[in-house]
């Protein structure tokens, strides 16, 4: 029992993807991570806080399906291919009587190696068709079996999937906005910002009206990656190896010259110091390059249930999120 505890504090500390306390990941699984993290420095949290790309593929598939089995979809979510490979997937939920509504565009975080779009997209769903809005929550491909250029990229053409289907499914082609948790934050401020994503995807840049990042701490990779008090450098390393000429070419604040997405609204939480300076470097970045751009650092929260939160009443980031697109209509 101690063992799974272990494995679920270092999932949660994972973009926030939990698994459920009563459920046992199976033997072989759990044998699997216990090899891996026995006799390391730090014990079985820090472990797992940067084993998710090393463990094998069908171990992590176990974890993903069970961190999405506390979400059931909202009734009405459809799930569409947007490419190719079995990750390229999203699901979309319509307000009632859609016709051109704009999109809120999800994309799940897990360093990069983990994480499914159901996780914490209920809430989300309901509360975005509430407003008006549709709701969209992006699956793509993980490393280590596809790099973060290919995960950007799937993004992209997530978006480019909503544009081309636009008419069929009542969206607006024009009014998509990106958000994204922790990894999936990186995700959404390099397609923001970086437009070969979109260009390769016959996306232009115009189409995204705004970009909303939660919690994340890797828009200067290089800078974050070498940080001495970075618990988490191997799950960088995993996912930018070592390369500063590459950690560079992926992090968002080295893409801030024009041309960006307009209007962003970043979301740290307060007590992450790292967070928070990464948030204010790509903010001052981009408001040098002519985009509006406002960090509000989150009371109260940790860095997953800023995300498992969003969307309930009362919630201090919704009401900043709800702002923010009511702006973007």
């Amino acid at each position: 029992m101690r063992l799974l505890m272990m494995v679920l504090l270092g999932a949660t500390a994972l973009g926030g993807v939990a698994l459920a306390q009563r459920e046992r990941l199976p033997a072989e699984c759990r044998q699997e991570i216990f090899q891996l993290c026995r006799g390391t420095s730090g014990g079985f949290r820090q472990c797992m806080m940067t084993a998710m790309p090393k463990l094998s593929d069908s171990c992590r598939k176990l974890i993903g399906e069970r961190a999405t089995t506390a979400y059931p979809p909202v009734a009405g979510t459809v799930e569409h291919d947007y490419g190719a490979d079995p990750k390229q997937r999203l699901d979309l939920v319509k307000p009632a009587d859609a016709a051109k509504a704009p999109v809120l565009l999800f994309i799940h975080g897990g360093g990069w190696s983990i994480g499914d779009k159901a996780h914490a997209a209920p809430e989300k769903a309901r509360w975005a068709n509430g407003k008006g809005w549709a709701f969209a929550s992006a699956n793509y491909r993980l490393v280590p079996q596809a790099t973060v250029e290919q995960q950007a990229a799937d993004v992209a053409s997530a978006v480019a999937w909503l544009r081309a289907n636009a008419a069929n499914e009542g969206l607006d082609p024009d009014r998509i906005v990106l958000m994204g948790h922790s990894a999936g934050a990186h995700l959404a401020a390099l397609v923001g910002t970086d437009p070969r994503y979109l260009t390769a995807a016959g996306v232009p840049m115009a189409a995204v009206t705004g970009v909303v990042l939660l919690d994340g701490a890797g828009y200067d990779v290089p800078t974050q990656a070498s940080a001495e008090m970075n618990l988490v450098k191997p799950m960088y390393e995993a996912a930018f190896g070592k390369d500063p000429k590459r950690q560079a070419a992926l992090s968002p604040s080295r893409h801030a010259a024009p041309p960006n997405v307009a209007r962003w609204l970043i979301l740290p939480i307060e007590r992450r110091a790292d967070s928070q300076a990464q948030s204010k470097g790509l903010a001052d970045a981009l408001i040098r390059a002519g985009s509006s751009a406002t960090v509000v650092a989150v009371p109260g929260e940790s860095h997953g249930s800023l995300n498992k939160g969003l969307g309930e009443a009362g919630d201090f980031a919704t009401g900043q999120l709800d702002r923010f697109l009511a702006e973007a209509r």
